[in-house]
Formats: C-alpha cells, structure tokens, sequence
C-alpha cells in the first residue's frame, strides 16, 4: 500500500509481465551483442573502410573510411564520409594505446581485445555469433508454439491508425509513459520497434555475416548475388549493427525514464509493478 501527496491511497500490484523464455533469452543477447560490437570493430579495424560492390582495395574509393595524417608535423586522426572530412583525433582514426597515439579505427577501449589482433578479435566473434544464432533461434521457436509475437508484439488495427500513432509519438516525445491498465502491455511503438528489430535488422545482419563467409559463399553462392558483392554485404552488416547500437541507446534511456528499477525487475524476476490508483 501506497499514498500519493495529496493523500489519496494507491495499490501497487505486481503484475507477471515476461517469461523466462523471454528473460532468459534478452540477457544472452546483452552479452552477445555486446562481444560481437566489440570484436566487430577490431575485425573492422583491419580496414577501416567500408565499400560498395564486388571489390574494396586500398585506392578504390569508399564512402566511409578512417586513417590517420600528418599536418603540420602533427599526426591528427581523420574520419571521411564521401567527399567531407572530419577530425577525429583521439577517438576515429588516430588515438592513444599505451600512452601513446596509434593509428587505428576505433580506440582500443572499444574492441575486444584491446590490442591489434584480428585473428583472435575473428574467433571472438564467430563464437557469439552462432550462440547468438542459437539463442535466437530458441527464441523464434517459443515466439511462434506459445503465439508470443502475435499475442504481444502484433499491434492491433486500431493502434495503426495516424492518429493513434500520432498520440504515443507525442506522448513519448514528452516522456509520458503508460499508466495503470496500459502498462500491462506493450504499447504501439514499443511493438513496431521490436518487430523492426526482430524479423528485419537481425535476419539482415546474419544474412550479411554469412555473405561475407567464402565457405558460406560456396554453399550458398546467391547471396551474394542478392546484396550485390560481398563488400556491399559488409557494408549493410557495419550498418545494421550500427542501427541495433541506435536502438539499444534509445532502449536503454527509456528504461531509465519509465523507471529503471522496475523495468530491471521484471526483466530479471518477471514481475512489474503497477499502480491501480491510475487505471
């Protein structure tokens, strides 16, 4: 029992809100996804650039790419985007290893491991990956016997209505969060988002992983027909995990502004907390 300032009494309720067949499941993919960014960017660093096509060599021109120049005597670290240039000194193309500056893509506090070493960085991120693979497979399995997409994720018609739509945007753009009843469930944006992210950007990231693979090529030799070499598959693969990097940020920021120790205990016990003064 709960009572607000202005003495009117509330209940909090615990309400059994993820499974462990969902609990279990996000953790493994906090502690994959995090090993395969990290070991991700030290494959990366081998070359820092990324390319379109059947081809990447070192003068065929790249759209996003990382080094490190000497001005005026002084080495500056540069990160290029088509034809625009920037200074990055410190962080992209040039930072500190040891004390002292090295040329590299990302810093070494990022990849796994720290130091240069793309064999090992390699067997890092084909380990997690197929546990990955593995985890999410268990996933889809439980998502589609128990009816969890379709019973949880799948929005309803009156929920993709403009309006409905416009109304959770604003709601979300001035951090008001479901209350009551409505915190029982996933609300609209929360559904798209994890539809987006489940069926779209993780099949294409694996799709593009296995692309990049010459003994998965030999099986499989379409694929790179289907995303136009293997180059533009690393390119896509480079900008998908970018785009889970940009979804985990926001997912995270939510989680601490609708509060963050409820949110954690229903993702580690299944429990969360309502109050029923506000339904």
């Amino acid at each position: 029992m709960a009572t607000t300032d202005a003495g009117k009494e509330t209940r909090r309720t615990l309400i059994y809100r993820h499974s462990l067949a969902v609990r279990l499941p996000h953790w493994v993919n906090v502690l994959c996804l995090t090993v395969l960014l990290m070991s991700g960017l030290q494959i990366f660093n081998a070359h820092p650039a990324l390319y379109w096509g059947q081809y990447g060599a070192d003068y065929d021109p790249s759209f996003i790419s990382m080094d490190a120049v000497e001005d005026g005597g002084e080495a500056k670290g540069r990160t290029h985007i088509g034809s625009f240039a920037f200074d990055t000194t410190g962080v992209l193309g040039l930072s500190n290893v040891d004390g002292e500056a090295t040329a590299r893509g990302f810093p070494s506090w990022i990849t796994l491991p720290s130091y240069q070493d793309l064999s090992t960085g390699r067997r890092w991120h084909f380990f997690f990956a197929w546990l990955f693979v593995l985890n999410g497979f268990v996933y889809l399995v439980y998502g589609l016997v128990s009816r969890h997409f379709r019973r949880d994720l799948a929005p309803g018609v009156d929920e993709l209505t403009p309006a409905h739509l416009a109304h959770e945007v604003v709601n979300h753009a001035r951090l008001r969060f479901p209350k009551g009843a409505e915190a029982r469930h996933y609300n609209t944006l929360q559904k798209l988002t994890y539809l987006v992210v489940i069926f779209l950007l993780l099949p294409l990231m694996l799709a593009t992983g296995l692309t990049m693979s010459p003994g998965f090529d030999a099986v499989a030799p379409w694929l790179l027909d289907v995303f136009g070499g293997r180059q533009s598959a690393r390119t896509i693969h480079f900008l998908t995990a970018f785009s889970l990097v940009a979804f985990v940020v926001v997912h995270v920021a939510m989680v601490i502004l609708s509060g963050v120790f409820n949110n954690l205990r229903s993702m580690i016990t299944g429990y969360y907390a309502i109050e029923q003064g506000d339904e």
